[in-house]
This record gives structure tokens, sequence and C-alpha cells, in this order.
């Protein structure tokens, strides 16, 4: 099964002129770092944009392009062991191989959303709660920077 198969949703924020917009991309702009971090570099955004990327309800990833600079966040570094799309976010933060027996955290910049309002310590919270999937954590991320019923009208969430 090729790995876009198994993106429930890829999708680009950024703001234009100050107001949040959401767009979706299609599946096969998340099939590796540099794919997606081309995509979002075709949005106007003041400042670059944000890509949220979610895989089979198991882990998610979120890449920011600001010119020519990535930042990338993996939710679950654990799922390098069953995902090729992980695994490559992996590699290209240039950490060791996971191994089956490691344990699931987040891996790369966690600071990457802190200048638009979610910093590290909000993404870690989102992050360590069980209850939630990765749609409903990005939810979550997205009503922390400003867009989540926009996030949430994208990816097909009704507001609690």
């Amino acid at each position: 099964m090729p790995a876009s198969d198994a993106v429930d949703f890829a999708l680009a924020a950024y703001r234009e002129e100050g107001v949040w917009q959401v767009a979706e991309l299609a599946p096969d702009h998340a099939t590796d770092v540099e794919t997606l971090a081309s995509a979002l570099r075709r949005f106007p955004g003041d400042g670059g944009a944000v890509g949220f990327v979610a895989v089979d309800e198991d882990f998610f990833i979120v890449v920011r392009v600001a010119g020519p600079r990535t930042r990338v966040m993996l939710s679950d570094v654990t799922a390098a062991t069953e995902w090729e799309l992980a695994a490559i976010v992996v590699e290209h933060l240039g950490l060791p191989p996971v191994e089956d027996d490691d344990d699931p955290e987040p891996a790369g910049d966690l600071e990457l959303l802190s200048d638009l309002g979610v910093d590290a310590m909000d993404l870690a919270a989102i992050l360590d709660d069980d209850e939630l999937y990765p749609d409903e954590m990005l939810s979550e991320v997205a009503r922390g920077l400003g867009f989540g019923d926009l996030y949430d009208d994208v990816v097909g969430l009704t507001s609690a």
C-alpha cells in the first residue's frame, strides 16, 4: 500500500494579512518531509506555512516552513517502526533508528509553533493526553493557534 493511502489528511495553515487560512493538501504531498515542505512553500502566508499530516489514526507530523527553513515535529517516534513516513521524519531529524522497545515520545522541534501561540509545554501536554486521537490532538493545537474551527471543518471534526 502506498504511504499516501494511509494518510488520514494533510493540510496547510497560513496567515494571510493576519487571518488564518486552511487548505487541504493531496495525500501525495505527505510522502516525505521535502515534498511536504515544497508544497507548503507555495502558500503566501505571513511568516510561512504550517503543515499537519495525520496517518492512520496512529501519529501525526507538523512541518513549518519559512523561507528556506524547515522545522519538523513527530508526535510519536515509535511510529517509525511501522510507518515509512515516520521513519523518514526520524531520519530527517538525524535521530538514531527506533527500536521496537523504545518508549512512545515526540521527536523534533517542539518549539516550532511557540511564536504562534503553542509553546513546547502546551504541545507536550496535548501529546500526553492518551484519550485523544491524532486528529483530535491537532484540533487542540489548531485551537491554540487560533484556527480550531477552520481546522475542524476541513477535517470533519464536530465541535463539542
